[in-house]
């Protein structure tokens, strides 16, 4: 019985981008912050993408108890566990991504700046490292808030000169993710064949779903339903928080987006052609410095940024409505990293 639920476990994933590793190139991965909620299941599912030959697991504390755990798992990828500040360059050494969902989470009552107030310094510090041990490897952040946390890692890599604008992504898969599912369900359509773009941001209002550009499209939801639906995933976040009443947050649906967009990555460096996946960037889609849309993966990280296609009227409010706050965000962040 076990045997064959890891089989589906797998064939589902390999569904929604998971992909064999035959005549591919295998890769390490290094997971900071893998002994929280976030970290322990995204290991467990980077441990059976084929694609990783070397899972390298990385916390303050607690990690060579998660890396006995999932080693265990009959799967190729190789585990090591590293804890501490005097084991992170032998964690990030020769790594070809680094996901980065370390930090804490987000609680009933936390206000953005709380979240930023004791995530920030950690996302710095580990970005420091990042530049000094593994300068070329691709970084998802998954650390909230991604909004500032991105342009955190950005300036601490020019800072280093090791920045290269188009192997750092925020991993905003999770809204892509809910998006989907909340789309397929109100549609009454399979949301294996579901695919919804979602851009701006990773944060309130700022999470911005294209449903006019969803496919397979519908003429079914009416314009207050697509109000409802955008509403509901830009809130989505809060939803899980308050359901879990304060002990805990979106860590398991997180935890998937984030192996969904950590396998496209990996698939992107082998040369596999025409990888697309929304994605939180250094662009010029529009005035300000990042901006999530589609993205086109390659071996150097990010091939091109995509546009952001026709919008309806509700989608053009909803555009410059997030701007003030995303720009806020971003120079948050920049002012952060370079306050010292």
């Amino acid at each position: 019985m076990r045997p064959s639920v890891m089989r589906s476990a797998a064939q589902l994933l390999r569904r929604r981008n998971y992909s064999s590793a035959s005549g591919q190139q295998a890769r390490k991965v290094a997971i900071l912050g893998a002994a929280g909620g976030i970290g322990q299941p995204l290991s467990l599912l980077m441990k059976l993408n084929p694609l990783v030959s070397s899972l390298s697991l990385y916390d303050i504390a607690a990690t060579p108890g998660v890396a006995a755990d999932v080693s265990h798992i009959n799967s190729p990828a190789l585990v090591k566990g590293f804890m501490a500040d005097d084991q992170l360059a032998e964690a990030l050494d020769g790594a070809d991504l680094v996901i980065i969902p370390a930090g804490v989470p987000r609680k009933p009552g936390m206000t953005r700046d709380d979240l930023f107030n004791i995530n920030a310094g950690i996302v710095k510090n580990l970005c420091t490292a990042i530049a000094k041990y593994c300068p070329n490897a691709l970084v998802n952040m998954i650390s909230n808030p991604v909004n500032s946390t991105v342009p955190i890692a950005a300036e601490v890599f020019k800072k280093a000169g090791t920045y290269d604008e188009k192997r750092l992504f925020g991993v905003t898969t999770l809204d892509v993710v809910r998006a989907r599912t909340f789309y397929a369900g109100k549609a009454n359509v399979d949301v294996n064949t579901v695919d919804v773009p979602v851009v701006g941001g990773h944060a309130g209002i700022t999470i911005l779903p294209l449903f006019s550009q969803a496919t397979p499209s519908t003429n079914a939801l009416s314009a207050e339903e697509i109000k409802a639906l955008t509403k509901r995933t830009q809130e989505g976040g809060t939803e899980v928080v308050e359901a879990k009443a304060g002990k805990g947050s979106a860590t398991l649906s997180m935890a998937y987006a984030g192996a969904v967009f950590g396998d496209a990555c990996l698939k992107g460096l082998n040369g596999v052609p025409d990888i697309v996946e929304c994605s939180y960037v250094q662009s010029t889609v529009t005035e300000l410095p990042f901006f999530a849309s589609k993205v086109r993966l390659g071996k150097n990280g990010v091939e091109e940024v995509l546009g952001l296609g026709q919008l309806t009227q509700f989608e053009k409010e909803g555009l410059e409505a997030l701007k003030g706050e995303l720009k806020s965000s971003i120079e948050k962040g920049v002012a952060f990293a370079n306050a010292s």
